[in-house]
């Protein structure tokens, strides 16, 4: 269980025991607070059109949600309304959870060896850093998950991912995630 205190995530190990020292040859850091780490995972479920035909859809998807991340999700809801869409604010609109710690590791780990390659036709994930270190990519259905059983699940969902590093640049957030073995495409 992740409460156990002689549990340590195996990513969270790799870390600890390989990558830092890696990165810091690789970058030539003088100090190890210098060593890029992960610091969150964010992960996010728009419903979208769905929502605003059935409320429940939010409740689904902040369920299955909780169910990827092993950690309760809320719901997120509309800011504002919009008469185009059919949105009124204050309407449930989709669910997220941010992941730290030890369920960090192990949502990353389950990411990368479990569900990615699940994925149909999958050659490797889009390198798209936001230029101050941190990675986001999309799943565009959240059934590639084996904590989904997708014969109960009533609609498939897109999700966002973002994970947040303490890297500098882009380059060092690359390196790190390439060393907890990230599938980029070339």
């Amino acid at each position: 269980m992740l409460d156990s205190t002689d549990y340590t995530p195996r990513l969270k190990a790799a870390y600890k025991d390989t990558v830092r020292a890696a990165l810091k040859e690789e970058f030539g850091y003088k100090n190890d607070m210098q060593i890029p780490r992960l610091d969150k995972i964010v992960l996010n479920i728009g419903c979208g059109r769905a929502a605003v035909k059935d409320s429940k859809k939010a409740k689904s998807a902040q369920a299955d949600l909780t169910a990827i991340a092993g950690q309760h999700a809320i719901t997120t809801i509309a800011k504002n309304s919009i008469a185009g869409f059919r949105v009124r604010e204050g309407m449930p609109m989709g669910a997220k959870v941010t992941l730290r710690g030890d369920r960090m590791y192990e949502f990353l780990d389950r990411l990368i060896t479990v569900a990615m390659p699940r994925i149909r036709d999958f050659r490797g994930v889009k390198p798209s850093f936001d230029g101050r270190g941190n990675f986001a990519t999309g799943l565009k259905e959240h059934i590639v998950f084996p904590e989904i059983d997708f014969d109960k699940v009533d609609e498939a969902w897109g999700m966002d991912i973002v994970i947040t590093t303490t890297a500098e640049t882009d380059a060092e957030a690359k390196s790190l995630l390439k060393h907890f073995n990230m599938p980029f495409s070339a």
